[in-house]
């Protein structure tokens, strides 16, 4: 049987045929629950991946308008926006992402109010275009447009966290406009590596990247008419319904009773025992039976379940069982590393007693690490969370994701190549886009470029507040474009992305120790571009599924992206310098939603790997050196899967491991905790398994709508909530607000060892 056969028949072109490999290899084509084509649709007429076939429409209108005064104002508008309310809650107790969904939504009113209310007069005409404020009806591809513009607001601008580091933690001096270079180079630098993939992970068809169907399914439910079936709901009056159920909802968890973010029913019933919340905190512990009744807590970390397969969702449900429930409780009770002296969730950095170490005095006056100090010191301890299976997963992750695309990815990745330049319709959606003109190659490198050669000069001209030399910027790029297409792949066929930051420490840490800002620098440069890129890549899949002309969305990106910078900037920036001991845990008023546990984790991050350094921590002259042995389980277990799938082809299970995305599972671990997994874990499987395989109509109906309801309402709740509640501080205290209620959680078990708050062994 050929590809073509096995993807449903007819006749097919080579661009085709190449494309046919990467939907075989890749696990989400091989079972009932995972993508695949429909039996009654032709190749050549619809995507070959079932989802995109249910979602994505297949018709196109070049002649609607998209560069109107309406996305202008509408897009600005949005991403200022975005940009502004993600990055002041980022630092919160509790960090909100507010999706670009939620301005999907609100724009929609005010746009069709500018087509009722804006002048129609035309101030300009020519032969090839003309001017107006208002060239008709509110249309779906400004729309997206404007979406487009959000979504620059809508991630995480992770330089932000150097910044933060440098200005909060180690209290050193940084300026404002070295901080603004560093942003804006590593928000941008990720178009460079995008352009060069475009052929390998937009075009094809089996690179569907999962979480655009929820934009494009809210797109058609909020521009399509549709006929009501008699005792059902439109997917727009769905919508609605379970947008306001959610915003109305979200006063609970979000204020009147906050325990519902993680209901640790152990803790309840045990409230003296350690070991009961240990194994019972959501928060603070391993999560056995915790649950959130949030939406919040269930995708502000690994997205929205119900746009993850169903695949990729059980193999990160194995990896997190596998992590929370056997590497970390046999490490620690068996007190590998100590493990009992210090709490068994944690990213805190401890002394060998188990208090907390007291990093700024081993910091020198020329900001390096002060030798003398640090031994008379002692060495520094973790948990055994954050350096057996935070730190250990993190390696085997790494060297697992290159094993796995190379064995189950590298033909295709080959025959793309080798085709690139020649015929690259792949399905409807390529053939649609054809007649539209492409974004020359020379433009993504004309920005590269630049964008390296501004970085390079930051780094030397302002070496004595960024550390890192030039050679350290060239590494950093070399490392982010080496790992953007296996990740990309990933990240298009799973929605699931493992991230850079631990190899790039690890590299920068080794070549050049003592030296924090440096190698929070590098993994900025390193790390963040790479996840630049993969954004402005789904992006691109998402104007491709729309139909947007790429130079209009490439101009919207670069736009979007440099207003977003500004702003993320200038608010972290703001933030910094009017609250008193902000992001100071210890300094802090009990009560004080600013704690950043996020910048935390990054500041603790700087300490291991570029103050210290990892010789002194996983190498020769450290305590935890067995921990590079994860880079070899992580080598091997793909070959594990791809050996068991030759010697078993039948089974088709086997094809559904994925070894990157189940040892990555806890990737986001900390600052994400247990119960954000195990209520993400739940959500996902009702979705992606239990509704998509038993009541499929209703799936694709509603399922994606359902996640935007849940994102956007969610959203427009935290926001009145701070600003009528919040900023006059107006609390309430009660049982119901005691967020896990497991005060024991963190509490060492070792004998003799003493921390406030907790029983003595």
């Amino acid at each position: 049987m050929n590809n073509g056969e096995k993807l449903g028949g007819g006749n097919m072109d080579s661009a085709h045929e190449i494309a046919a490999p990467l939907l075989q290899n890749d696990p989400s084509a091989s079972s009932s629950s995972s993508p695949r084509k429909p039996p009654e649709l032709d190749v050549s007429e619809n995507s070959p991946i079932e989802q995109v076939a249910l979602t994505v429409p297949t018709s196109d209108d070049p002649t609607l308008p998209v560069l109107t005064f309406r996305m202008w104002v509408l897009g600005t508008l949005s991403c200022v926006l975005l940009s502004f309310l993600n990055q002041f809650f980022w630092y919160r107790k509790e960090p909100l992402s507010i999706t670009a969904i939620s301005a999907q939504i609100a724009v929609v009113p005010l746009g069709h109010l500018m087509a009722r209310t804006v002048t129609k007069r035309v101030f300009y005409r020519g032969t090839r275009w003309e001017f107006t404020l208002n060239p008709g009806p509110f249309n779906v591809k400004e729309h997206v447009l404007i979406t487009i513009f959000a979504n620059s607001g809508a991630g995480n601008v992770y330089a932000i966290h150097l910044v933060t580091a440098v200005k909060v933690f180690y209290k050193q001096r940084i300026t404002f406009f070295v901080s603004l270079m560093i942003v804006l180079t590593t928000q941008v630098l990720g178009f460079g590596w995008a352009g060069i993939f475009r052929r390998y992970l937009v075009e094809p068809a089996a690179m569907w990247w999962p979480y655009n169907l929820v934009q494009v399914s809210l797109f058609r439910a909020l521009h399509e008419k549709e006929m009501r079936a008699k005792g059902g709901l439109t997917r727009n009056q769905f919508f609605l319904i379970a947008f306001i159920c959610s915003f109305a909802y979200y006063l609970f968890p979000g204020y009147l009773f906050s325990m519902l973010t993680s209901l640790s029913w152990i803790c309840w019933i045990f409230p003296t025992s350690v070991l009961a919340q240990q194994l019972g905190s959501g928060l603070h512990g391993l999560g056995i039976g915790a649950i959130g009744l949030d939406w919040s807590t269930i995708s502000s970390y690994l997205g929205s379940p119900l746009a993850s397969p169903w695949f990729a969702t059980a193999n990160v449900a194995v990896g997190f069982f596998f992590v929370m429930y056997v590497l970390t409780p046999i490490t620690y009770w068996l007190n590998v590393y100590n493990a009992k002296t210090f709490p068994i969730f944690s990213e805190g950095l401890f002394t060998s007693t188990g208090r907390q170490y007291n990093i700024s005095s081993i910091i020198d006056s020329n900001f390096h690490l002060d030798i003398e100090a640090y031994e008379k010191n002692g060495p520094l301890f973790l948990s055994t969370f954050f350096g057996m299976t935070y730190y250990g997963v993190g390696f085997a992750a790494l060297t697992a994701i290159v094993v796995h695309v190379l064995l189950f990815h590298g033909r295709e990745i080959w025959l793309l190549s080798k085709s690139a330049f020649h015929e690259k319709t792949m399905d409807v959606h390529s053939r649609l886009m054809s007649k539209y003109k492409q974004v020359p190659e020379w433009w993504f490198q004309c920005i590269l470029m630049a964008n390296i050669a501004v970085a390079v000069f930051a780094c030397e001209y302002y070496n004595d507040q960024l550390q890192l030399p030039w050679w350290g910027v060239l590494m950093a790029c070399g490392l982010a474009f080496f790992f953007t297409l296996p990740i990309g792949i990933i990240t298009a066929t799973t929605n699931q992305t493992p991230g850079l930051n631990i190899i790039t420490e690890y590299i920068i840490g080794y070549l050049y120790p003592g030296r924090p800002v440096a190698n929070i620098c590098f993994k900025v440069y390193g790390y963040h571009s790479m996840t630049q890129a993969i954004s402005f890549l789904q992006d691109f899949k998402l104007g491709h599924y729309m139909k947007i002309p790429p130079r209009t969305m490439f101009m919207a990106q670069v736009l979007g992206t440099l207003v977003a910078s500004v702003v993320y900037l200038g608010t972290a920036w703001w933030l910094m310098e009017t609250i008193p001991n902000f992001c100071e845990t210890a300094a802090l008023p009990q009560d004080s939603p600013w704690t950043c546990p996020g910048d935390h984790v990054f500041y603790g991050a700087s300490v291991i790997w570029g103050l210290i350094g990892p010789r002194r921590i996983f190498g020769d002259l450290g305590a935890y050196s067995a921990v590079n042995w994860f880079f070899l389980v992580g080598a091997i277990a793909p070959l594990i899967v791809w050996v068991a799938h030759k010697a078993f082809p039948k089974q088709e299970w086997i094809r559904l491991i994925n070894m990157p995305i189940l040892i990555g599972a806890t990737f986001y671990m900390p600052p994400a905790t247990a119960v954000n997994f195990t209520s993400w874990v739940l959500a996902g499987f009702i979705s992606g398994f239990v509704v998509y395989r038993y009541r499929r109509h209703w799936w694709k109906q509603y399922n994606y709508v359902l996640s935007g309801a849940l994102d956007a309402g969610l959203a427009f709740m935290a926001v009145l909530l701070y600003f009528c509640l919040g900023l006059e501080n107006i609390s309430l205290s009660w049982w119901g607000n005691n967020l896990d209620g497991c005060p024991l959680a963190s509490c060492p078990t070792e004998k003799g060892i003493v921390v406030d708050g907790c029983p003595v062994f």
